[in-house]
């Protein structure tokens, strides 16, 4: 935003007559803890931010940023924080966090700013479950955007393709009821184009019957079993798609709060979520245990409102870059390069992770989306923490990792990529034809770029 200090203050006060939510400027006292989300690496720093409580909050904060000439940001939970805002008007969708399930059809309607734990939560007592993603705290809306792949994904595909209905603010401050039926090309971009169109105030989805699953992790020690991730890549080549797995590598620090049977090994982390009957959840699991090595078991039986202990992820804020790379098939010499340049021995602690994908989030969907390489068999992240000046570092460690994999990538998963991309890097998300379409969508609904996104898919250049 261009605007002094004192031009703003006069500016807001019919904005803030038309505001449910709070409006902070820099200086405040709330100013820092609102733009702060869960990634630390850095932070949106705009000249104003506005406390939406409410979709005419959204309005107003959009037409307000078009009347001054200035962008928008939209942040939740800020878990996936790229490319921070520096000035203009970030809208912190935070305090509209509603969730309503209707359990006679089967679906929910889920504010911007819930997390997939309220919706969990909310879907719980009906014996319904989101197709959420493997961290709770996570937002729904904007995962959901980014196609999302959660721990039913085998089974019952994208989170993406389970979307019946979106409520958007463009860049002109109109509402729109965005449906298959109603402005399909919307309804085509939002889901996997991410927040390049608007504000999505609100989603309706499905659910899915589901109340509890067989879940949890299986522990190995790396050094007692290098060929663990191929031992894993072998056994996914055999299960049905009941069966979502991934599996974390990472060396675990020997401190006090880490478990003593993990504290200071390399541990292969695998993560099971498995959807059927609890005995051959285990038969399945068998040929894992075979493998040796194991240090640490918790799997069982639990309600899908634990559905977070799967994954067992940290939910504390810190700062963190990862390098994602969607892979059509895993290849053992590349896997065991893997394992040697992510391991303890890696300038920068390096957390892999590979996702099982296949099975439903394979197949075509029910409606058309943006969503792109749906034949990519296994995802693959490489996630580091970073600490101050060591950003640079940190890419090259994570590009190294990666290489070996470089003749196998198909693309790369936005929702996965935790920082800056270049055009190209997002480019390489989509088909030729769906960033195509993409960009000449972004063209019609904001053809100035107003909204700032942390993977931007620019408006197509009209002739």
């Amino acid at each position: 935003m261009n605007e002094a200090r004192g031009d703003l203050n006069a500016a807001l006060g019919p904005l803030r007559d038309r505001m449910r939510g709070p409006v902070y400027l820099s200086g405040m006292d709330e100013y820092d803890e609102e733009r702060t989300g869960f990634q630390r690496v850095a932070a949106h720093r705009p000249a104003m931010i506005v406390g939406a409580g409410h979709e005419q909050d959204v309005r107003a904060a959009v037409r307000f940023a078009a009347a001054h000439g200035t962008r928008v940001a939209v942040q939740a939970s800020g878990h996936g924080l790229g490319r921070p805002l520096e000035g203009g008007v970030l809208i912190s969708t935070r305090r509209m966090s509603g969730v309503d399930v209707d359990a006679r059809r089967r679906t929910a309607w889920v504010e911007a700013g819930a997390s997939w734990q309220r919706v969990i939560d909310a879907a719980a007592p009906h014996g319904l479950a989101p197709l959420s993603g493997s961290s709770p705290g996570v937002g729904a809306v904007s995962y959901t955007l980014g196609g999302g792949v959660g721990l039913l994904a085998r089974r019952h595909g994208f989170a993406s393709d389970h979307v019946r209905r979106l409520d958007l603010v463009t860049a002109d401050g109109r509402h729109h009821r965005v449906t298959a039926d109603d402005e399909p090309d919307l309804f085509w971009a939002l889901r996997g184009g991410g927040g390049n169109f608007g504000v999505v105030t609100g989603m309706e989805i499905d659910l899915v019957p589901v109340s509890r699953i067989y879940g949890g992790g299986l522990y190995f020690d790396v050094r007692q079993v290098p060929e663990v991730l191929d031992g894993w890549r072998r056994w996914t080549a055999t299960v049905p798609e009941e069966m979502t797995s991934a599996v974390a590598m990472l060396p675990f620090p020997n401190l006090p709060m880490v478990p003593e049977s993990l504290r200071g090994r390399h541990v292969a982390q695998v993560q099971i979520s498995w959807l059927g009957p609890v005995e051959q959840g285990r038969l399945v699991v068998e040929p894992l245990r075979a493998l040796g090595g194991l240090l640490r078991e918790t799997l069982r039986e639990i309600p899908y409102t634990e559905s977070g202990t799967v994954f067992d992820e940290p939910d504390r804020p810190h700062a963190y870059r990862s390098r994602n790379a969607l892979l059509r098939d895993l290849e053992p010499d590349a896997l065991s390069a893997l394992t040697k340049l992510a391991g303890p021995s890696a300038p920068v602690m390096c957390v892999v992770g590979l996702r099982h994908l296949g099975g439903a989030l394979a197949e075509p969907p029910p409606l058309a989306s943006a969503v792109s390489h749906r034949e990519a068999a296994y995802s693959l992240n490489v996630l580091s923490p970073v600490e101050p000046g060591q950003e640079e570092l940190v890419r090259a460690v994570q590009d190294e990792a990666v290489a070996p994999f470089a003749e196998r990538t198909l693309g790369r998963s936005l929702n996965f990529s935790y920082g800056p991309l270049t055009q190209d890097q997002v480019r390489s998300a989509f088909s030729a034809e769906a960033y195509r379409r993409l960009t000449e969508t972004r063209a019609v609904y904001d053809p100035q770029g107003m909204f700032h996104s942390n993977h931007v898919i620019p408006p197509a250049i009209r002739t």
